[in-house]
């Protein structure tokens, strides 16, 4: 069957030490999967949608371990690639609360996915995708990563399907200028872009307040939708011409990394239903079930969800 989102990145083994404690002193570690485009794949699943995602692990335990994890959310992985004698890229969390600041350590040279080419790309499942959503991580990786997203996004123009692209900027993979010189060509493809206003102003020199950035992002792209994010002061849209705010949730965070997925991942829901307004609301409620969740990826139902954007009114469910 046709997928509702196609999406193509890396799979990464993260292991973070339990909260305030260092990695140069931690006895033990927390195991998860982790990985951008697998994460909102994960999450889309589990709210019921069709999801191929693709990449390429190796064929051990590590690699078993992703595939059984992404397939108990239900992502289709039929085209994962197995590797013998690949690597599983890894990284490492030191979460910490202020002053102090989380820290990523990554471990993934060479990983099993950076020798991916085009030609390595499942296309007729491509080709009938509704959405097929890339981010900026994957092309950092190496110059064939690079060149297969690119023939990706023009693919998807061609095919007709919907691009999303999340810019996803990872300045201990590359710098603002190159980022921005391999960015920008995908970017002018995408029908939905998404950048959190930090990248915007960083990588592309577009500056002033949210609102402004995400229709500037519109008008230098020629893309009908973008989302801005700014953290704790929400996220803004600009669809077609109109734009709105949704205010961020104030919640205890227990781990930060995953939910810009998770609200990547509402915001794709909300543009499968044909409302991107609605899909930034479902995008903010898991990214707040995300912001208190352990691990990258959020796990949740789509009744928690609609019953989170409604507020239930009650503390315990018993």
């Amino acid at each position: 069957m046709s997928p509702d989102v196609f999406t193509f990145g890396e799979a990464m083994i993260r292991l973070s030490a339990p909260q305030g404690e260092n990695l140069e002193t931690a006895p033990d570690f927390d195991v998860h999967v982790a990985g951008a485009e697998a994460n909102v794949a994960a999450a889309l699943a589990r709210l019921g949608r069709k999801v191929q995602w693709f990449s390429r692990v190796p064929d051990n335990a590590l690699g078993r371990r992703v595939l059984s994890e992404m397939a108990r959310a239900g992502v289709d992985t039929s085209t994962v690639d197995l590797v013998a004698d690949a690597r599983m890229g890894i990284y490492f969390v030191e979460l910490q609360r202020p002053p102090r600041r989380t820290s990523v350590i990554y471990d993934r040279g060479d990983s099993a996915v950076w020798s991916i080419t085009p030609q390595d790309i499942p296309w007729d499942v491509v080709e009938g995708a509704a959405i097929v959503h890339l981010t900026g991580i994957t092309p950092a990786l190496s110059a064939s990563c690079r060149s297969t997203c690119m023939e990706l996004a023009k693919a998807t123009a061609t095919a007709g399907a919907k691009l999303s692209f999340d810019v996803n900027y990872r300045a201990k993979l590359w710098s603002p200028k190159e980022a921005a010189a391999a960015l920008e060509p995908i970017m002018d493809l995408a029908d939905l872009l998404m950048c959190t206003r930090e990248d915007a102003s960083e990588l592309f020199g577009i500056t002033g307040p949210a609102a402004e950035v995400a229709a500037l992002t519109a008008e230098r792209h020629s893309t009908p939708r973008v989302v801005i994010t700014d953290g704790p002061g929400g996220a803004w849209w600009w669809d077609q011409g109109k734009g709105g705010h949704v205010e961020a949730d104030d919640v205890v965070v227990i781990d930060r990394l995953g939910a810009g997925d998770a609200f990547t991942a509402g915001v794709l829901d909300g543009v499968l239903d044909g409302d991107l307004t609605l899909g930034v609301h479902r995008g903010a409620v898991l990214a707040s079930i995300a912001l208190t969740t352990k691990g990258d990826q959020v796990v949740v139902t789509r009744a928690e969800m609609e019953e989170a954007i409604r507020g239930s009114g009650r503390s315990v469910d018993r």
